[in-house]
């Protein structure tokens, strides 16, 4: 099973800026994809569905054009579950969730905390609570994909200037310690499972054009799985030369499930 994670700013964005051409390639069987910031009506499926991707969509209902998270995929899930029970994070389109025989998939966009103490405060509570959901469900499968942008760079090696930026969202103390107890709570990073050097990230400010340029970037997005998996884990990459965003995808490839 090949999965992508891909945070596309903006799904007819990316679409113009060359996005159903890399489909073309082939680049994964599941495609997951945040901050879509559309619905499924907004957009010409045509070219996506004859490649073989069934598409599921569960869109922001608080505020159009906003958020939002699909899943383009060649394997047809047994089962499609839009939200995870949370009012808001539902009504901002945050969570789908695929079955795959025993094996759940779950495509999310974690809020930013960018815009204010109260958006911090809600991404705190927001990731507590998806911490207890998942130590609800996570004995009722034999494996949980965890995909998507974070929000959270975790360790120093995944950004391009912690000292800078101690004190900025994304890398606050509080954010990396819920880092740390997701990770103490069964699941492995795939990708550090797999790479352990430097100035690997998978998001540039688009304030700075020459951020990417020069990658100065920070690596906050996620293909995590439950610790059960981890033998299954067979390659992990992050594709910095795709650009139809601010951040570029993520992959994992699991064998023998």
């Amino acid at each position: 099973m090949r999965i992508i994670s891909y945070n596309v700013n903006g799904i007819r964005a990316a679409i113009k800026k060359g996005f159903i051409d890399w489909l073309k390639t082939d680049p994964a069987d599941i495609i997951c994809l945040q901050e879509t910031k559309a619905t499924k009506e907004d957009v010409d499926l045509t070219e996506i569905n004859a490649l073989g991707y069934h598409d599921y969509w569960f869109s922001a209902t608080s505020k159009k054009g906003y958020s939002g998270v699909a899943v383009f995929t060649k394997i047809i899930p047994d089962k499609v579950e839009l939200g995870n029970g949370h009012t808001q994070s539902d009504d901002e389109g945050r969570v789908i969730q695929l079955h795959f025989g025993k094996l759940l998939l779950i495509n999310a966009y974690f809020p930013s905390g960018t815009s204010g103490d109260e958006r911090q405060s809600f991404k705190m509570e927001w990731l507590n609570e998806m911490q207890s959901y998942l130590n609800e469900i996570k004995n009722k499968h034999d494996g949980i994909v965890l995909c998507g942008d974070y929000n959270i760079a975790h360790n120093e090696i995944d950004i391009h200037d912690p000292k800078g930026n101690k004190k900025t969202t994304g890398f606050l103390p509080e954010e990396r310690a819920w880092m740390d107890g997701f990770f103490a709570s069964g699941w492995t990073d795939s990708f550090r499972e797999v790479h352990t050097e430097p100035h690997r990230y998978s998001w540039w400010s688009q304030r700075f054009p020459s951020v990417r340029l020069n990658n100065k970037g920070w690596r906050i997005d996620y293909i995590n799985v439950s610790n059960n998996l981890k033998t299954k884990i067979e390659d992990a990459e992050i594709y910095p030369d795709i650009k139809h965003s601010d951040h570029c995808p993520v992959y994992l490839k699991l064998s023998n499930l």
